[in-house]
């Protein structure tokens, strides 16, 4: 059977999402780990709709994968959530049509940063950047509107042979102390959302007008230096689901 969960992981401690070399902790490894252990010990691949970046958080990862076990999905859910480590969690398993694989069926994905522009908070901080000075959330927010729309991000990501992504919007709002970035887009380049950031941040403390941000978008070349923001304060906040017909006829809201 094919199921689908959204799963959320705090991403301080992993080296990213996706397996890598033994030895190394992945979220990816530990979601394997526990379904292997409810599979006789036949290890499984767990598919995620995003790579996230090592120290890269998120609240609605989508993963999908097959298991041949007894166990309902409610039971499932309940059977993971005892074996993975208190950094991860899994929520709303169940069924998925048969090939389903969710980083093809999304329609779009939405990063979430935060930044704590107040007083040292080490709770806080765990899954925030600290910015002492106080920034300019309305010149963030003008700035953000360059990404905006369809562009080349080669000057914004890492290589890629097809630079080319629809941003839908970067939304830069402020609640007391906490600033918050959300960049929600079919797609991103690998670093993509923290050199964004990290422009956007420089506009906020003076040290770049909002024009120079547009400028180096258009000139495709690493954009101040190829700057990106820090990891621990990035989010995957929700992936969406499309509607999809599959070879088999089976039609299922993802």
């Amino acid at each position: 059977m094919r199921y689908r969960a959204r799963v959320e992981y705090d991403g301080t401690d992993f080296a990213g999402f996706q397996a890598q070399r033994p030895g190394v902790r992945t979220v990816q490894g530990a979601l394997e780990a526990a379904l292997a252990h409810l599979s006789g010990g036949e290890r499984q691949p767990v598919d995620g709709a995003g790579r996230t970046d090592a120290g890269v958080h998120a609240t609605g990862q989508v993963i999908a994968f097959s298991y041949a076990g007894r166990l309902q999905a409610a039971e499932l859910t309940e059977a993971l959530n005892g074996l993975l480590p208190p950094d991860v969690a899994v929520r709303d398993v169940r069924r998925a049509a048969r090939g389903f694989h969710p980083r093809y069926a999304a329609r779009y994905r939405e990063y979430r940063y935060t930044v704590w522009n107040g007083p040292r908070s080490p709770l806080r901080e765990r899954t925030a950047l600290r910015v002492r000075n106080r920034l300019d959330v309305d010149a963030m927010a003008r700035a953000a509107a360059a990404f905006e729309g369809r562009h080349d991000f080669s000057a914004f990501g890492g290589s890629d042979p097809q630079p080319v992504r629809n941003v839908h919007h970067v939304r830069v709002r402020r609640d007391g102390s906490l600033v918050t970035i959300d960049v929600r887009a079919d797609a991103f380049l690998r670093g993509m959302v923290r050199r964004i950031v990290a422009a956007l941040l420089a506009v906020g403390a003076g040290k770049m007008n909002e024009t120079a941000v547009a400028a180096a978008l258009a000139d495709r070349r690493p954009a101040f230096d190829g700057a990106a923001a820090p990891a621990k304060g990035l989010c995957l906040r929700r992936v969406a689901m499309g509607r999809r017909q599959w070879s088999n006829g089976e039609d299922e809201e993802r």
